[in-house]
Parts: structure tokens; sequence; C-alpha cells
């Protein structure tokens, strides 16, 4: 508290979003052990220290969305399990209960509820103006990835009050790098498909988990990238397709740093 001047609150805070992203792990009584994630990215040495490059916010999102040990309920549940077109809080609520019930995790409508907004208010601006997502707001970075997008109203016949829609950004987002899909890719598939040596192109679009549901990238864009994946990742993955199966195939090649391409590999090219 005294060597970052915050109070108590936001110390909890901090601690549990380290954890949450994968920065850090508690090693008990209070102490944290820094991990190697997080050291590479945000060290003074790191990759990107001051959270300057859009793809580390990226990344930051997709660790928040893929946690594996206690997933985030409300990340877990909108990125992988919502398939509505639009996003509207009281819809959200209700479904939040029925997964909670059949989870048997006893959480309130309240509590929901809070899981709901801290999720919609990590990427929603609470400023209008976008000439407004300056350092001097409170805003959460994660507001610059444009994800969720807020597209009107309507009102709500149970109450009568008028509730805000949402929809997720779902098109081309060129500001995830081949370098970062690859990164995220190979997670996936170390986490979910361990022992496979081919995956299949609609695990990689929809599967749970998967970066084309974690980032809401249209299944074209994917296909693109995944034809000229073999080039870009120096043929650790290749992509096959005939008129009956489209798979991209993870080759047993020496260990690469992926994490290290996102960055090293652009500033090779500048």
């Amino acid at each position: 508290m005294l060597e970052l001047g915050v109070g108590k609150n936001m110390v909890r805070a901090i601690r549990f979003w380290i954890q949450a992203i994968g920065i850090a792990t508690s090693s008990g009584k209070g102490n944290f052990d820094i991990k190697d994630f997080g050291r590479v990215l945000l060290s003074e040495e790191g990759y990107d220290p001051y959270l300057e490059d859009i793809k580390t916010l990226w990344l930051i999102h997709w660790k928040l969305v893929t946690k594996i040990d206690e997933p985030l309920f409300a990340w877990d549940y909108m990125l992988n399990r919502w398939q509505y077109p639009e996003i509207i809080r009281s819809n959200v609520i209700e479904s939040f209960y029925r997964e909670a019930n059949k989870l048997e995790r006893n959480l309130s409508p309240v509590t929901l509820g809070q899981h709901f907004d801290i999720f919609l208010h990590s990427y929603v601006p609470t400023h209008n103006n976008k000439s407004d997502l300056f350092e001097d707001n409170l805003d959460c970075p994660l507001v610059e990835l444009n994800l969720i997008q807020s597209i009107g109203e309507r009102r709500n016949i149970s109450t009568g009050n008028h509730e805000l829609i949402y929809r997720f950004r779902r098109e081309d987002k060129p500001e995830i790098s081949n370098e970062l899909f690859i990164y995220c890719l190979n997670e996936f598939w170390n986490t979910h498909f361990t022992n496979e040596q081919t995956l299949s192109f609609r695990d990689i679009c929809i599967g749970h988990g998967s970066p084309g549901q974690v980032f809401k990238i249209p299944e074209a864009n994917i296909k693109e990238r995944l034809v000229n994946i073999e080039n870009v990742s120096q043929g650790a993955f290749s992509y096959m397709e005939t008129n009956s199966l489209q798979q991209v195939i993870k080759r047993e090649v020496p260990e690469r740093d992926f994490l290290a391409e996102i960055y090293l590999r652009e500033n090779a090219c500048a």
C-alpha cells in the first residue's frame, strides 16, 4: 500500500487481476511469485511494460477469457457461450442465473449483475466521446479494443425502464497480428488438444476458448490467416483443405518462443 500509494481495496483488486491474467501466482501468506509470462512481458526489460502496444491488450483479453483453473464466470460465458446477436443486461442476467444453477453455484441476481457490469465496463468506455480515451480517465485499458459496441436502446416491457443494447464487434481485426493469432492458437491447442496433431477448422473458429470465439473473428478472416500460416509460423503449422475436410496440422519443430515473435518480428521489420 505504501509503495504503490493505493488503498486496501485496490491492493486486493491488483492481487486478483494479476492472477486472473497470469502475471503472478500466489505463493501463500500474501506473497506472490511473478510468472515467466509476466516477467517477459511487463518487466522493465519486457516487451511492453507500459501496455503501449494494442497487441498486448488483446493478449490480456485472451488470458482473461481462457483461464482454465477457476475461469471468470462472466468472461467465460459471454465470450464462449453467448450466441445472441445483441447483448442486453436483463437477458444476460437471466442466462447467468440459469447457468449458475446448472453449475450449482448459489449466486443471487444482484451478484450476477455485478459480474456482468464488471465485464461490460472492462470493454465499454464510460465516456461517449472517443477522444476522451486518454490516461486521465478511469476506464479499463481494454476499452481500446472496441470489442463491445453500443448500438441503441429498448424499453423493458417488465420494468418499463430503458436498457442499452450492445453487440460484439464481429469483423476482421488487423491489429491482431498473425504472430499473435499463432501464439493463441498454439496455447489453445496445447490446452485442449495436447495429444492431437491435427485440428479442425471448426474447432479453431467456434471451439470453446478458441481464437475465433475469444477474438470474435469472422470465419473468412480465420481461413485467410490459416492459408498463410505455414509461411508465418516458419513451418510449425500448415493448413490443408479438401472437398470434405479443413484442418491445421501441427508439426514437430524445435521449441519456439511464440510470445517473443509477436513483438520481435515486428521490430525486425521496422
